[in-house]
């Protein structure tokens, strides 16, 4: 029997460990969520917010407030938002890192108004270049993809030029040649990977109509075939004279590149470190190396190789054409299996095969412990955090409403007022009727008889028992006192409501 040492390490286990991939992680989690604004419930919003700033921007004008945004969208003719309507948006924004905030003291023309904080925000260095990669998405033509076939006879004659300025030792004219080459050569690789992906997404594609490709294929396959001609014909010329750039001296070359170089904030060790990859990468397209053929090879390989797959999709859209097999028919079809399924739970999973539209949808939440869990996390780490009913049923998280306005009826108010003010008025009257006449030889009106049981109340409720001896008690209201005294027999009142008996007491009203 043999024994089984224990198991191996698994490297991702010591990679995800790791405090340097941790911290790259987490650095790559907080980009990407500034690219959050272009999937939220408000995207539009907060695209014409950022439009706002790019525009200000171009005015040379950094530092916005929430009316100035609101002015800027109106003057550029994007929806209108108020300055009330912004500020959630700007914070929010901020919050995902695209804008910075600061405080701005010169708005405030009060101390209340500068104790509310008159934020001024600008694009985050990384915010804006999030913002330009949205833009540049959502502003791409998928129709005008080319080949930049007219920018060969560029780099000859650069390649040429600089040869001649390193002869001179001319440093400037170096630099501005190298940039130009640079550039040129950088769109030159960025046209080609757009056409190539515009290509061969309609190669793939279902959507186009036969007539449509019919109607661009000649243009198409002249224009791949002028680019491969070109190319055929110039890159043993940009072979030649990059051979008589590096006989000039590569190293004073880009030696003397890296002093003319205008990057104040790197050194010039760097700046010749960077030229030397740029001149490799340059060098790497035009001439063939002993483990593999040039760019510039590939990307004649590559276009033969679209024109090949151009002319096979022409093959099998004038096949369909004389089929009649189109999207339509494709629709029935599958209608038909519908219809044919056997079981409910048939027809589902033939859905799901079809359109694949069954996979969970993610809600975002914070976690209470912001500090403890971040939210740069990632959910398979972190603990579960309890949603809300509505968040999980909509989507959009539960947010509370806004205080009901207080309803006050001021006339009903007033016209309490003035009744209890006139009840008032009404006692105090009785109350110095009754001072005046006494309570004996009259009968009392019913506002002196309210009064008279007011005060013997508050007298009555005075009286404390003593040794079996009750003293006399007084009570006071509205600048009246009733003295009740002990008597030897009992004394009768006459009021409006009937007589009132006091049991051997008497009483004085003064």
């Amino acid at each position: 029997m043999s024994e089984s040492g224990p198991a191996p390490d698994d490297p991702s286990e010591h990679r995800r460990d790791d405090p340097s991939v941790r911290l790259a992680d987490d650095v790559a989690a907080e980009r990407l969520r500034m690219f959050a604004f272009a999937t939220a419930d408000k995207r539009a919003d907060y695209l014409s917010v950022l439009q706002a700033f790019d525009h200000a921007r171009t005015h040379y004008v950094v530092l916005l407030h929430a009316a100035d945004v609101a002015d800027t969208l109106t003057r550029i003719g994007r929806p209108a938002l108020s300055a009330a309507e912004i500020t959630p948006l700007l914070d929010q924004l901020h919050h995902w890192g695209v804008l910075e905030r600061s405080y701005d003291g010169s708005r405030a023309a009060t101390l209340a108004e500068y104790r509310n904080r008159h934020f001024v925000y600008q694009f985050s260095r990384l915010g804006y270049q999030a913002f330009r990669a949205v833009r540049d998405v959502l502003a791409l033509r998928l129709d005008d993809a080319a080949l930049s076939r007219l920018a060969l006879p560029d780099l000859l004659a650069d390649l040429r030029r600089l040869a001649e300025a390193n002869g001179r030792g001319d440093g400037e004219l170096i630099y501005r040649t190298l940039r130009r080459l640079d550039s040129t050569l950088s769109d030159m690789a960025a046209r080609a990977s757009q056409f190539y992906l515009t290509l061969g997404d309609l190669v793939r594609t279902t959507e186009i109509t036969p007539e449509a490709f019919l109607t661009r294929k000649d243009a198409l396959l002249t224009h791949m075939r002028e680019f491969s001609s070109d190319l055929a014909r110039y890159a043993p010329k940009l072979a030649s004279a990059i051979a008589d750039v590096e006989q000039t001296g590569v190293h004073d070359l880009l030696e003397r590149a890296a002093v003319a170089d205008e990057r104040l904030f790197l050194t010039v060790a760097e700046r010749q470190a960077d030229w030397t990859r740029r001149w490799a990468g340059l060098t790497q397209w035009f001439v063939t190396a002993s483990d593999g053929p040039s760019e510039s090879e590939r990307l004649r390989e590559g276009t033969m190789a679209a024109i090949s797959a151009v002319l096979s999709l022409l093959r099998r859209v004038t096949e369909t054409r004389r089929g009649g097999v189109s999207r339509e028919s494709q629709l029935r079809h599958l209608a038909g299996w519908f219809a044919g399924a056997p079981t409910e739970d048939a027809a589902h999973a033939l859905f799901q095969a079809v359109f694949d539209l069954g996979r969970p949808r993610h809600l975002s939440t914070v976690h209470p412990d912001a500090d403890v869990i971040p939210e740069s996390r990632s959910w398979w780490d972190a603990p579960p955090v309890e949603i809300s009913r509505t968040l999980a049923e909509t989507g959009k998280p539960a947010a509370a409403g806004a205080p009901g306005r207080v309803q006050r009826n001021e006339a009903s108010i007033r016209r309490l007022r003035d009744a209890q003010l006139a009840a008032q008025r009404a006692r105090a009257e009785a109350a110095r009727s009754l001072a005046t006449g006494g309570a004996y030889d009259r009968v009392l009106g019913e506002e002196e008889t309210d009064v008279l049981l007011g005060l013997l109340t508050a007298a009555l409720t005075a009286r404390v028992p003593v040794s079996g001896v009750v003293r006399a008690s007084t009570g006071s209201e509205n600048g009246v006192r009733l003295t009740l005294t002990p008597h030897e027999a009992s004394t009768t009142v006459e009021t409006a409501r009937g007589r009132l008996h006091l049991d051997r007491l008497r009483v004085s009203v003064q």
